[in-house]
């Protein structure tokens, strides 16, 4: 056949280490259909500051795929909420091999049509909380990239009716297809009339949506005479592909026929009419038909003209579960993003009868319906069952229903169709399941009643169970419970809701307690954040003591904030919020910044400019505004306004220190006992706050934080010196000008300059 490459790409996205699905980055590619390979290249590389990350350290990446739907992962083994399903998925590792850049390559042969994710994180880390810009972080960056190769102008075979093939010596196999519509019971594909110069050497294959692989159905031609392959309970609406494979060492041509017979469930003893309109083309109605209602066949396409095809008699023996029910619809109600509701018509009550099943369909939407969680919930009424031990039983299958002729049979599962088994009687009355991650498509529901008796399960009599059905589509399961937030997330244009679970809860639905935070921690953490803000009283005595009322309100204002914004962001449930999360955010950021900033301005003792300190106050409040609303979380945030009042400071204490000629401030006593002490505690603050404060410690590391900070304000904040009452008014020289008054106990940084006496020097 003819084989056409296709390329995609993704752009290159920052990997995060995985604490939930929320922290994962997501992917989404579309295989087109007769695809034969399926290639992923994962390319991988590391950056640090714009430039090759040759420095950073290897981190092994894990990369998830599944076809239909996103990957639901479990790197951290935590457990799942009860009556989760959780389906699976490939997983791929990859190690380093060069430096800065590796390279992994995924194959999948013949893979499914349609969505395929990919879902890639970095390992757990330790949690430790790093500022924002003070080193260069290391950036792992994922890029995945898909080529396909598939095969166009694949024949296709039309129900009922003979194609005619010749295998030339240098052929290995031949490739059709044939279209599979709704309420199909059973798939026969047989080859006839075959010719070779060893018999028949031919292998059979089928397989529902992709081209045969290996472990494929299959049948030898040369051991099964007639050589006939049969699939039962064929997937509905999908394309089944049937590869016809040479033996290996066979000389010279094989000639064949092949043909494809389609039983239609609702007429079991008749294959599908070959020239009938579709029943899903004219939109036939099936719900509320009878067991036995009409059911139309497919009318094949035109023929091409080089095709050679006979009609063949489509009466065909009859086979057990090939009868179909009518299959109720649902009504989709859309609330809102990943909140649908799917109403039953005459419900939610149903009435399960005892000679056949009750059949439901779920109707998921492509792409849109995945990224939420599919519940399903049986109530049964036990006054119905009269007294009888009637267990109902509930299969939730994808893309077919299954009905069993087999009615005393309760599993799911065939050979190719996996399902869910659900269970209701008179003493568990209440089953769920959740499916997260959904594939989309058809979930058909079929409930059944059966008795309990001495030998097992066999058919009621006259016992019709009612069961309550309620299924709706969820963003998370249980929105993630109290110590979880239920997140939408997007990837490009693909919408996924995922759980961020707090306190230390974990899982998919942050249900394992497993390292949870128990109630009298949460409590211990809370006060000791809020209550170390006390801390700050002293410093606010300190400042009206000497007369720094602007110092006092910003230190009162940080204390206030601090306290209520620490109440209000524990991850627990010992919350207490008194505004808006971000308002309190804000104020918090601001008062810190703050209180640095006029601590170090009053520290530059600019009281005799008195205009310039109120326009250094106020063009503080504007210029940390601005940046706080920029960026809260930046190190230049603390950095510049920091290191903007010490400029101011030190301009300030060298211009005394010229003009006195001596060091300021002059006295030992000033430096040993308040100046120096209060920069090695501030010193000490940053510090842990900058590389000792991780998530697990946060809640002292930072209450000794909030302790220092305000202890180092009541080292540094200076004196302010009183005028003595004592003193009276000074003599004026005669001339023009301003008397201008220095203090010289003030200049010198005196704590307590009215225990000494003051010499004051005017000049003019």
């Amino acid at each position: 056949g003819l084989f056409v490459t296709d390329y995609f790409t993704r752009t290159p996205r920052k990997l995060s280490p995985f604490r939930s699905f929320a922290s994962i980055e997501l992917f989404h590619f579309h295989i087109p259909e007769d695809t034969v390979i399926a290639v992923w290249n994962l390319i991988t590389f590391k950056e640090q500051g714009g430039t090759f990350g040759d420095q950073c350290p290897d981190r092994s990446i894990t990369v998830y795929f599944r076809s239909g739907a996103p990957s639901v992962i479990n790197p951290l083994h935590t457990h799942f909420p009860r009556d989760t399903a959780v389906p699976g998925s490939f997983a791929l590792t990859l190690t380093w091999t060069l430096p800065n850049r590796t390279t992994g390559v995924f194959n999948v042969t013949s893979p499914l049509p349609g969505d395929w994710f990919l879902a890639a994180h970095l390992p757990k880390d330790e949690g430790k909380i790093s500022v924002k810009g003070l080193y260069e972080e290391c950036q792992y960056l994922f890029q995945p990239q898909l080529i396909v190769q598939r095969l166009v102008n694949i024949a296709v075979l039309y129900p009922g009716h003979v194609t005619e093939q010749s295998m030339a010596p240098h052929n290995r196999s031949c490739l059709y297809k044939v279209f599979v519509p709704s309420y199909t019971s059973r798939v026969l594909v047989e080859v006839l009339r075959c010719r070779g110069a060893e018999g028949c050497p031919l292998w059979l294959r089928v397989r529902a949506k992709a081209p045969p692989l290996h472990n494929s159905t299959t049948l030898d031609c040369r051991e099964h005479t007639p050589c006939q392959l049969a699939q039962d309970l064929p997937f509905w609406q999908h394309w089944y592909y049937v590869l016809v494979e040479k033996h290996p060492g066979v000389p010279g041509t094989v000639s064949f026929q092949v043909t494809v017979q389609l039983t239609d469930c609702s007429r079991p003893s008749l294959a599908r009419p070959p020239f009938l309109p579709s029943s899903a083309s004219m939109n036939m109605p099936h719900s509320f038909g009878s067991a036995g209602g009409l059911a139309l066949g497919d009318s094949p396409p035109p023929t091409s003209p080089n095709d050679t095809k006979h009609p063949v008699p489509i009466s065909v023996t009859s086979h057990a579960g090939e009868r179909c029910w009518p299959v109720r619809p649902t009504l989709r109600n859309e609330l809102d993003t990943f909140s649908v509701h799917f109403y039953i018509f005459f419900g939610p009550n149903v009435s399960v009868p005892p000679d056949r099943p009750a059949v439901f369909v779920i109707n998921l939407l492509p792409v849109l319906d995945s990224g939420g969680v599919l519940n399903l919930e049986l109530r049964l009424n036990v006054s119905s069952l009269c007294g009888e031990n009637v267990t109902v039983f509930g299969c939730l299958n994808h893309e077919v229903p299954l009905t069993s002729a087999d009615n005393t049979s309760v599993t799911c599962e065939t050979e190719s169709l996996a399902g869910f088994l659900l269970s209701v009687n008179a003493t568990a009355s209440l089953s769920r399941l959740r499916i997260p991650y959904p594939q989309t498509g058809s979930w058909y529901l079929s409930l059944r009643s059966l008795c309990a008796t001495e030998h097992g399960f066999e058919p009621c009599t006259n016992v019709t169970a009612e069961v309550y059905l309620r299924a709706y589509l969820s963003p998370c399961i249980n929105d993630c419970g109290i110590y979880g937030q239920c997140k939408l997330l997007r990837t490009n244009n693909y919408l996924y809701a995922a759980c961020e679970c707090k306190a230390g809860w974990n899982g998919w639905g942050c249900t394992d307690n497993a390292e949870a935070f128990s109630y009298g921690f949460q409590l211990l953490s809370t006060l000791l954040l809020c209550l170390s803000n006390v801390m700050f009283v002293p410093p606010v005595a300190i400042a009206v003591r000497s007369h720094y009322l602007l110092e006092a309100a910003v230190y009162i204002f940080t204390m206030f904030f601090s306290t209520f914004y620490h109440a209000c962001d524990q991850p627990g449930i010992v919350v207490f919020c008194i505004m808006e999360y971000d308002v309190l955010q804000f104020c918090d950021f601001l008062g810190s910044l703050m209180s640095v900033w006029v601590t170090v301005i009053a520290m530059a003792r600019l009281q005799p400019i008195v205009k310039q300190a109120s326009v250094l106050y106020l063009l503080g409040a504007m210029l940390l505004s601005m940046a706080l609303q920029m960026d809260r979380h930046g190190l230049w945030n603390l950095l510049g306004p920091s290191l903007f009042a010490l400029g101011i400071m030190a301009v300030a204490w060298t211009a005394r220190t010229i003009r006195r000629r001596h060091c300021y401030p002059p006295t030992w006593k000033r430096w040993a006992f308040y100046l120096c002490p209060g920069a090695l505690i501030a010193a000490a603050a940053v510090l842990l706050y900058a590389f000792v404060e991780t998530e697990e410690n946060y809640f002292y590391i930072h209450s000794i934080w909030h302790l220092l900070i305000a202890g180092s304000v009541g080292f540094l904040l200076p004196p302010r010196a009183k005028p003595s009452r004592r003193l009276g008014p000074l003599p004026r020289r005669k001339g023009c000008g301003y008397q201008l008054c220095i203090n010289e106990q003030e200049e010198l940084g005196l704590v307590d300059p009215a225990v000494a006496s003051i010499n004051s020097i005017c000049t003019s």
